[in-house]
């Protein structure tokens, strides 16, 4: 049936498996936090660590597998390393999981306005 369909496209495996892994990832509460918080500009572990309501051991650990998986970035200062989130990628990917669950917790159509703005601010 779908082969009759003239636009139809799967994804290959490997952006399946890259994917999934990225949705995994973002399934923990605390790296939503971190993300949000590096969507605003850069910052540090201990920073972080005030923001998400986390220990910075733990603020170490997720953003070390967020490095990993090409999410955040980091730049070295001395002794200190400062993240930011990896791309534009980061932050539409993001809005789009928040925006989702504000529409679910709110039981209709009409986003908060503080995502909305996030939202359009990503699509130019």
């Amino acid at each position: 049936m779908h082969t009759s369909l003239p636009d139809f496209d799967m994804p290959n495996e490997e952006q399946v498996h890259l994917a999934a892994e990225s949705f995994r990832l973002l399934s923990d509460p605390t790296r939503i936090k971190i993300l949000w918080a590096l969507l605003q500009g850069e910052s540090n572990v201990a920073c972080l660590a005030e923001l998400a309501d986390a220990a910075p051991t733990a603020v170490s650990q997720h953003l070390a597998k967020l490095r990993l998986a090409g999410l955040v970035k980091g730049r070295r200062e001395g002794t200190f390393v400062y993240y930011s989130a990896a791309d534009d990628h980061v932050r539409r990917l993001l809005t789009q999981g928040l925006y989702h669950a504000d529409h679910i917790e709110r039981g209709d159509q009409h986003p908060s306005p503080s995502l909305a703005t996030a939202d359009r601010s990503t699509t130019g």
